[in-house]
């Protein structure tokens, strides 16, 4: 948009060698001067935060576009497969928590552990009972002592085996340490923000349109690539049009911010209206954009004003001459 500007105000100075601003001389020495400026646009390039290739644009060159409406998309299959691992990583993330918050095991756990503990003391009941019954024969010298040894280490494995079950349906009706909750925990809230990163990531590949505005222009078509931080699209606010004009130093003590000037160009309706907005504090010789009919002043003050057009009459680029319709509030002229 400014590469715009700066052509057409080229042109239409052509025919001054050198910029400098002029007060246009009005036929009636009563009338109030007019500056001679020019209508500078300030617009928008959107753009994604990351690159990829462009696979729906929504708007064309020269659309009026509403803020939130839709306006490009990049490819986003990678994003939404890691959309779809982070959902599964948090998933198993509150399950382990959920199992460890738990008082105890499931009761499938303990009835399996409880048949087990079943088996154990059947066991150990046949060893007690054999080990007492090879004792008898010992006694009677029927059988030889290494008889008895084996009963008796069966009897001992038996028992052994009994309070290993025991012990472990004990723990396994336990809730779980507090360090092992708070770890599970710190894994679930880890698992959560990789989610909301990865659908911001998804989110961030569907551009929509910041503020209301026309499409001045379109920089890339569906199919190609974008590069990270790369413009797409750009917009124009309508708040963002300034009348820009030059005031010689003696016309500065006439000019406030706030006062309201009145904006004519070749072709527009009467009636238009500017807002000043701006006031350099610091003279400039020579501005880039100046016209004289009489003669040019060496020092001058770049003047912005806010355009109050309604019906949009007003585009980037185009001459216009500016007129005070209101006088100056008392004191110094404003500044930014």
């Amino acid at each position: 948009m400014r590469r715009l500007v700066a052509v057409v105000a080229l042109a239409v100075s052509g025919a001054v060698a050198t910029g400098a601003f002029v007060v246009l001389s009005p036929g009636d020495p009563g009338a109030p001067a007019s500056y001679l400026g020019y209508v500078e646009a300030e617009s928008l390039l959107v753009g994604a935060e990351s690159g990829g290739r462009l696979v729906e644009l929504a708007v064309a060159r020269g659309d009026v576009v509403a803020a939130g409406a839709p306006l490009f998309a990049l490819d986003a299959r990678t994003e939404r497969a890691r959309i779809v691992e982070a959902e599964a990583r948090l998933a198993h993330a509150k399950a382990q928590l959920a199992d460890l918050r738990a008082s105890q095991q499931r009761p499938e756990q303990i009835d399996v552990l409880e048949a087990s503990r079943r088996r154990a003391e059947a066991d150990l009941a046949w060893s007690q009972s054999e080990l007492r019954r090879q004792e008898a024969l010992f006694a009677r010298g029927v059988i030889a002592e290494a008889r008895l040894d084996q009963a008796r280490t069966a009897f001992e494995r038996d028992r052994a085996a009994l309070a290993e079950i025991a012990q472990e349906i004990e723990t396994a009706r336990l809730a779980a340490r507090d360090a092992q909750i708070e770890a599970a925990a710190a894994e679930v809230a880890a698992a959560e923000a990789v989610l909301r990163q990865a659908q911001k990531t998804l989110d961030d590949r569907s551009v929509t349109v910041p503020c209301d505005g026309r499409v001045l222009d379109v920089f890339y078509r569906v199919g190609e690539v974008v590069a990270a931080g790369q413009p797409v699209v750009e917009i124009l606010p309508p708040e963002n049009l300034r009348v820009r004009f030059y005031l010689p130093q003696p016309a500065l003590a006439g000019i406030a911010l706030g006062q309201r000037v009145a904006v004519a160009c070749d072709g527009c309706p009467p009636g238009l209206t500017a807002q000043i907005s701006f006031i350099s504090p610091e003279a400039e010789f020579t501005p880039p954009v100046i016209f004289s009919r009489e003669e040019r002043a060496k020092l001058v003050f770049l003047v912005e004003a806010r355009p109050l057009d309604p019906h949009g009459v007003l585009k980037p680029g185009l001459p216009v001459e500016v007129i005070p319709i209101e006088e100056a509030p008392a004191g110094p002229a404003g500044e930014r």
